[in-house]
């Protein structure tokens, strides 16, 4: 624990104009970010007396090592550089909402031709108009199938209109009116766009005046007894209007504006977000977070505010925001979301009337939200601390593990052997650290070789990690190590648990690597797959915990997740060496320039036999590279040539070459299991 005073910068070194800072820890990582209107005075309160900050405060000063600042010209750039740095290094110390959920929203793919209603989730597109965030999506497809009777706009995949449009038949949403089909030409694309410009004024609220113009058309159709149009057109009426009441009217001015409301006690806080456009209430979103610095309702609006406009432009922030407490900067958070909207925002707390009155509703819910994930938690928190202290029990640890890192070995009959190291942190999945290796010191299959050399790897890594700061020295011959720039690391932490997949041969393999490392805080244990039997090293029998053990379920979590991970990693490298060719041997030539070659000769084939002035026309490619990849596809064996089995005719290669280096159909990556140690 550090003493403030010990690294307090020196008087006048601290400038007194607007600016944001950094506290760092001893491993140089950034544990906190802040920003103030007076760097000298907001730093200043952080140098008093420990005994009289907050505890919060008190604790990030203390762990912290050193400060840093830089200096801004305006309070609104500030708050900018603020946003950026806590998405960037993610500090321990700031207050960070966790979205409860991924919100769907209601998306109109007006850039292109023939433009798209769908549910969409994720970042927003450059040319979609957006409508939500819903709470869920089937009740955004109940709104949908409500309007497509008015608004009959596409709604299929770019698949299905591609087939439709080759054999001339429309899909079933055709045939029962709600599509317009213009995969068969039945509108064309100006009208097509039209019905989905139509869809989206509906959408954002201008119902009256289409309203009044189908009441209209109702009526002349009766008078000139064409009843079926008039049937047709009232029951289309019927539609919309059971669409709108899906969104209840809340305030009769057609206000858009986004209310914020807060729930907290000591520890924890939830924020609820009402969306309201055309004074219905569009969308509904939620957080819950962590108060791990000492911080108010009004910091935590601030916040709020951050989270949900930072990356938002345009008509995406709304002309109103109300919220329970104004933040303490309040014209600096005007002008911010005033700059990401491009014209004024009000930004106040509601006084009286509807406005009032939604406020509460949506603090209801903030309280409600609240309290449910205060009795998801202590149930789940329970049930995860029960299983750590069973675990630590077992295995005679001096604490429950509160890090748990599991390593698996993958291969398929000796070949593309690959690891992978899965982490969990108080029982729950920390995808962000896992980590994937290659196996490099050898060939061949031996699960127990390939487990001490991915041990040795990964401790390796964290005995640089202590380098820095002294705590181990460096052997001789060894690089110096990279200045930390503050953000999370890779192999930074050490787990106080380390689970191999396997039994008595693997787990010695693991604490041989820890022991030639000279770690010797890390207990190691196996889990053997056939009788679920934990492995201790140097013991003979393995430590059985009772089928119902929670502890025992937990090390079969963390063990399955490994093995998962590994599998799915082995499976892409071998889909991708599967589906290699000749370019992915030319040194320097990446994705797009292979796919630049491919597509100016039609086949690799003709690429072998272009010659280096003609590999140079294609864009991109210089003398050098052409030279280079005229001399691999030269020394590269061309595959033999097709044959047609019933005639026995040699086919000749016309068509094009697949994508070069593509993994096979349906092989993905999430992103969050990043972070491939080559």
């Amino acid at each position: 624990m550090a003493d403030p005073s010990s690294y307090r910068p020196q008087p006048g070194q601290i400038p007194d104009s607007p600016g944001v800072y950094k506290f760092r820890d001893e491993h140089r990582r950034v544990i906190y970010v802040g920003k103030a209107k007076s760097l000298r005075q907001r730093l200043a309160s952080y140098f008093q007396d420990v005994a009289g900050l907050h505890p919060r405060t008190a604790t990030m000063v203390t762990t912290a090592a050193s400060v840093e600042w830089t200096v801004v010209s305006t309070e609104v750039e500030a708050l900018q550089l603020e946003y950026s740095w806590i998405k960037e290094f993610d500090p321990r110390f700031n207050v960070k909402y966790r979205d409860d959920k991924s919100y769907p929203s209601l998306a109109v793919t007006m850039n292109e031709e023939y433009p798209r209603v769908q549910v969409m989730r994720g970042p927003k597109k450059k040319g979609v108009r957006y409508f939500g965030p819903y709470g869920h999506a089937w009740a955004i497809r109940e709104t949908v199938d409500l309007m497509l009777r008015v608004f009959p706009v596409r709604t299929c995949s770019a698949g299905v209109f591609k087939r439709s449009a080759q054999i001339g038949r429309p899909c079933l949403l055709g045939y029962i009116g709600k599509c317009s089909a213009p995969c068969v030409g039945r509108v064309t694309p100006d009208e097509h766009r039209e019905l989905a410009e139509d869809f989206c004024d509906f959408m954002a609220g201008r119902t009256g005046t289409y309203l009044s113009r189908l009441e209209k058309d109702m009526h002349e159709a009766a008078e000139e007894m064409e009843y079926e149009k008039a049937a047709r057109l009232r029951d289309d009426i019927g539609a919309l209007r059971r669409a709108m009441e899906k969104n209840a009217v809340v305030l009769a001015d057609a206000t858009d504006a986004d209310l914020i409301a807060v729930a907290e006690d000591e520890l924890e806080a939830a924020v609820q977000i009402f969306h309201v456009r055309g004074g219905r209430v569009r969308g509904q979103r939620g957080w819950v977070t962590d108060k791990v610095e000492a911080v108010d309702t009004a910091g935590l609006v601030e916040h709020a505010l951050q989270q949900l406009y930072g990356e938002e432009k345009g008509e995406a922030v709304p002309k109103e925001v109300l919220v329970p407490a104004l933040p303490e900067d309040t014209p600096v958070l005007s002008q911010w979301l005033a700059d990401r909207r491009g014209s004024q925002v009000s930004l106040r707390i509601p006084q009286r009337g509807d406005k009032k009155a939604l406020m509460e509703t949506v603090h209801r819910n903030a309280l409600q939200s609240l309290a449910l994930h205060k009795t998801k938690r202590a149930s789940d928190l329970t049930t995860r601390s029960r299983a750590l202290e069973e675990i630590a029990e077992a295995l005679e640890l001096d604490s429950a593990p509160l890090r748990i890192e599991c390593f698996d070995i993958s291969h398929l009959q000796g070949d593309d052997v690959v690891a992978s190291m899965v982490v969990f942190e108080d029982g729950l999945a920390r995808k962000s650290e896992y980590r994937r290796f290659q196996i490099k010191s050898f060939e061949g299959q031996d699960d127990v070789r390939s487990m001490h050399e991915v041990v040795s790897r990964r401790f390796r890594r964290y005995l640089q990690e202590k380098l820095k700061t002294g705590e181990w020295e460096a052997e001789e011959g060894e690089g110096a190590v990279p200045e930390d720039d503050g953000r999370p690391k890779r192999f930074a932490y050490p787990p106080q648990l380390v689970v191999v997949d396997g039994g008595q041969p693997q787990v010695a393999a693991a604490k041989r690597a820890l022991e030639e490392l000279g770690v010797d805080d890390v207990a190691v244990c196996g889990l053997a797959k056939r009788l679920e039997e934990v492995w201790l090293p140097g013991e003979d029998d393995p430590v059985v915990l009772p089928r119902t053990s929670e502890g025992l379920y937990l090390l079969q979590r963390v063990r399955d997740e490994a093995h998962r991970f590994a599998i799915q990693y082995q499976r892409n490298k071998r889909g991708k060496r599967l589906t290699s060719g000749p370019l992915d041997e030319v040194p320097g030539l990446g994705e797009s320039r292979k796919q630049a070659l491919v597509k100016h000769f039609g086949s690799v084939k003709k690429l072998r036999q272009a010659t280096i002035d003609q590999i140079c026309e294609v864009p991109g490619i210089g003398r050098k590279t052409a030279e280079t990849v005229a001399a691999a596809l030269a020394g590269a064996v061309p595959a033999g040539p097709a044959v047609n089995t019933a005639t026995g005719e040699i086919i000749e290669d016309e068509t094009p070459a697949p994508r070069v280096g593509a993994p096979p159909s349906g092989s993905r990556e999430s992103s969050s299991e990043r972070g491939t140690e080559q």
